[in-house]
C-alpha cells in the first residue's frame, strides 16, 4: 500500500439538513422527513474502499507528523535530562565544600575562644546561614587573621553560588517535567493514529482488500513510470552536459587551461560527495527488510529521519534527529539535479523524507507496518515532494 497521499485538512461535516423557511415548514415537514429518511445511511452502510484508502493513508501521514513530534521532543527530553544531572552533581560537589568549610570556620571561632575571646557558639555557627554575619554578632570578625578572614568571604561567596544553583535545578527540574508530559502526549498521539488505521484496515472484507491491492498496484505503476521519466531526463542532461565539456575542451585553446582547473576543482568537490554518499547509500541498502517503527534509530528498526540520520552517519556526517531539522542541513538542490545520497523530503509539513538512490528510486521507512524497502520518489505523486538537500 502506497504509504502517503497528498495530505489536506479534512474539512468539517455537517449532518443533518437546513431548517425550512418558517412559512413552508408545515406544508413540507412530512416530504421533509421521508426524504431525510431515504437519505440517511444505514447503521450498515461502509465507505468506498477509495475512501478507506485516503483516510488509512491521511492516518499513517498524520501519525508521522507525530512521530516527529515524538522523536524533537524525546531529544529535548534527553538534553534537559543531562542538564539536570549534571546541576545536580554540582550543586552536591558545592554542598559538600560548604559543609567542610563550616566546620573549618567553626575551628576558627573555636581557636579565638582559646585565645581568650568570648565562648563561641559552634552549633550556631554549624547552622547559620551567613557565618560572616556570625562573626560580626560574636565580635570575633576583628581577631580572625587574614587568611581566616578570607575563607569567610570565600564560604559567603560559594554558599550565595550554592543556592543559585539549587535554584536552576529546581527550575530546570520543572522545565524536564513539562518536557517529560509533552513526550507521553505525542507518543499517546502516534499510537491513537495508527490504531485507528489498523481498525479501519480490519474492517476490510477479502474482496474489499484485493481491490484495495489493485489500485495500489495501479498508483506504484504509475510512480514507477514517473520515476523512469526522471531518470532519462537525468541521462539526457548529463549526455548533453558531456557533449558541451567535450566541445569546450576542444576549442578553449589556450583559455582551456583556467577552465580545466575550474572542472578539476568542482570534479573534487563532486568526488567527495559521492564517497561519502556510497557510504551512505552501502549501509542504507543493508537496512532493507528491517521493520519501520515509530522512534527508532537502529540498528533493528528505524523511523523515516531515523533510517536517514543512521545512514550517513556510516559516511561520518552527523545529521540531526527529525525530519524538521535535517530539512536544513546542507545545500537545496532542484529535483532536476538530484544525485544518489541526497535527501528527499516530502509533505508541506516535512514530516518523512528518505535517501535517493538514482533512477527516481529512494531508499525509506515509509510506515508502521511496513519494512525499509527501495520505492519510486513518486509514490504519492510528484506534488507531495517538498525539496531535496544534499547534505554534505
Amino acid at each position: 500500500m502506497a504509504s502517503h497521499r497528498k495530505w489536506s485538512p479534512t474539512g468539517t461535516r455537517i449532518a443533518g439538513i437546513r431548517t425550512p423557511a418558517l412559512a413552508t415548514a408545515a406544508l413540507t415537514s412530512v416530504a421533509l422527513l421521508s426524504q431525510t429518511a431515504n437519505a440517511a445511511p444505514s447503521a450498515d452502510s461502509k465507505p468506498s474502499i477509495e475512501e478507506v484508502e485516503k483516510k488509512v493513508d491521511d492516518l499513517y501521514h498524520q501519525a508521522e507528523t507525530a512521530t516527529e513530534k515524538y522523536n524533537a521532543t524525546r531529544e529535548k527530553t534527553a538534553q534537559q535530562r543531562k542538564r539536570v544531572d549534571s546541576l545536580l552533581d554540582d550543586v552536591a560537589q558545592r554542598t559538600e565544600k560548604l559543609n567542610t568549610a563550616r566546620e573549618e570556620l567553626g575551628s576558627f571561632a573555636a581557636a579565638q575562644y582559646r585565645t581568650g575571646a568570648a565562648a563561641p557558639d559552634t552549633a550556631s555557627l554549624l547552622l547559620a546561614d551567613n557565618p560572616q554575619d556570625y562573626f560580626d554578632q560574636t565580635q570575633l570578625m576583628n581577631r580572625l587573621t587574614t587568611r581566616q578572614k578570607a575563607a569567610v568571604d570565600d564560604y559567603v561567596t560559594e554558599q550565595a553560588a550554592t543556592t543559585k544553583k539549587r535554584a536552576e535545578a529546581s527550575e530546570s527540574l520543572q522545565t524536564l517535567t513539562t518536557t517529560q508530559s509533552a513526550l507521553r502526549t505525542s507518543k499517546a498521539d502516534v499510537q491513537r493514529k495508527l490504531a485507528e488505521a489498523r481498525s479501519l484496515l480490519s474492517k476490510l472484507t477479502a474482496e474489499e482488500k484485493a481491490r484495495l491491492a489493485a489500485i495500489e498496484k495501479k498508483q506504484q505503476e504509475a510512480a514507477d513510470r514517473k520515476a523512469a521519466e526522471l531518470a532519462q531526463q537525468q541521462a539526457a542532461a548529463q549526455k548533453k552536459a558531456q557533449e558541451a565539456a567535450a566541445q569546450q575542451q576542444t576549442g578553449s585553446g589556450t583559455s582551456g587551461t583556467t577552465g580545466s582547473a575550474g572542472t578539476s576543482g568542482s570534479s573534487a568537490t563532486d568526488s567527495s560527495y559521492t564517497a561519502k554518499a556510497d557510504k551512505a547509500l552501502a549501509f542504507a541498502r543493508t537496512q532493507v527488510g528491517k521493520p519501520y517503527v515509530w522512534g527508532a534509530t537502529g540498528p533493528g528498526s528505524y523511523d523515516c529521519s531515523g533510517l536517514t540520520q543512521a545512514a550517513w552517519k556510516a559516511a561520518g556526517v552527523d545529521l540531526p534527529r527529525t525530519t524538521w531539522d535535517q530539512v536544513n542541513v546542507g545545500t537545496t538542490v532542484p529535483l532536476s539535479d538530484i544525485k544518489p545520497g541526497d535527501l528527499v523530503f516530502f509533505y508541506d509539513d516535512i514530516s518523512h523524507v528518505g535517501l535517493y538512490v538514482g533512477n527516481g528510486m529512494m531508499i525509506h521507512a515509509p510506515k508502521p507496518g511496513a519494512y525499509v524497502r527501495e520505492e519510486s520518489i513518486f509514490y504519492g505523486g510528484e506534488s507531495i515532494i517538498h525539496s531535496v538537500v544534499r547534505p554534505a
